[in-house]
């Protein structure tokens, strides 16, 4: 897929087929995570791959707003070792290492067919009691992946409403040339 059609094509998923997802596609969107670029090329990235149908009922019940991840055959948790990174300017770049593998998982799973959802709404300490991760890590983010369902849930249509997610600013509202 052309890369302007692969990013125009993904979307957040919010409901899914009950397909498992096979490993090579599955490998395939972990390994282009693997590439991804980051600070002093420590790729300070984790990620808990979640498919046990026990486990990915604790991770979704860690927030009220995540109760449909249950549904999704594969529940990924990105995380960082912010020690494999570094910090500039008082930003801390684990956050930045993440979100650039994360985005490559993203962009992956569409590619290959699969749907994603980005959350950061989640209870960083219970998920990390439920998954046993380790004090000095960082829980970044989380997102369900598998196969897109065929109808979106009311749930999903009522929170693509409001984030309003197929919108998108000119590029005049958030572009500057040579100076504010």
């Amino acid at each position: 897929m052309e890369f302007r059609s692969l990013v125009e094509s993904r979307s957040s998923v919010r409901t899914y087929q009950k397909k498992p997802v096979e490993e090579e596609k599955l490998n395939y969107v972990l390994e282009c995570a693997r590439l991804a670029p980051s600070w002093a090329n420590g790729q300070c990235w984790r990620f808990v791959v979640i498919r046990d149908p026990d486990v990915r009922k604790k991770v979704a019940a860690t927030s009220l707003l995540n109760r449909w991840l249950k549904t999704a055959p594969v529940i990924l948790v990105a995380c960082a070792d912010p020690k494999e990174s570094g910090t500039r300017n008082g930003l801390h770049y684990f956050c930045v290492d993440v979100g650039i593998a994360f985005e490559h998982i993203v962009l992956a799973a569409a590619d290959v067919g699969l749907g994603t959802c980005w959350l950061g709404a989640f209870d960083e300490k219970q998920v990390k009691t439920v998954l046993g991760i380790p004090k000095q890590i960082r829980v970044v983010a989380l997102s369900p992946l598998g196969y897109p369902a065929k109808r979106t849930s009311l749930f999903g249509k009522i929170i693509k409403t409001i984030a309003r997610s197929k919108r998108r600013k000119p590029l005049e509202d958030f572009v500057h040339y040579d100076h504010w």
